[in-house]
């Protein structure tokens, strides 16, 4: 089976594994995925992660989500850029999520990173997600 969209199936994953109250969620591995999931744990959104294989030799990611006093840490994920409709912004072109408590995940030219990496940078791209 091929996916279209795999980031936006690991976020998916990760939002039901959240509300099903689950200690680790599992999705296929790739590059990419590593990078989002280091920026989410870098910002404190899950535990961590770990890459394992199964029996038929297909690299796998076991994500480790992160509850507080019961209530996950992630309370809305969503997929921005989709692939019909991809959504770049400048340095001055993106906002704050809710309010600076959230945070905006962008592919930049200088890799993956988080809006205030970004900021800090002085660097734009295109925004994958969003976080809070």
């Amino acid at each position: 089976m091929s996916l279209t969209d795999p980031l936006g199936d690991m976020l998916t994953r990760i939002r039901n594994g959240q509300m099903a109250k689950l200690a680790t969620v599992e999705c296929p591995s790739s590059s990419f995925r590593k990078r989002v999931l280091d920026v989410l744990q870098r910002e404190g959104y899950i535990r961590g992660f770990s890459e394992t294989q199964r029996s038929n030799g297909q690299p796998m990611l076991d994500i480790e989500l992160k509850y507080h006093e019961g209530v996950g840490c992630i309370r809305k994920i969503d997929r921005v850029s989709k692939p019909g409709r991809r959504v770049y912004a400048g340095i001055k072109d993106f906002g704050r999520v809710f309010n600076g408590l959230g945070i905006s995940i962008l592919s930049t030219p200088r890799g993956v990173l988080s809006d205030n990496e970004a900021r800090s940078q002085n660097v734009g791209g295109e925004i994958l997600c969003r976080v809070f």
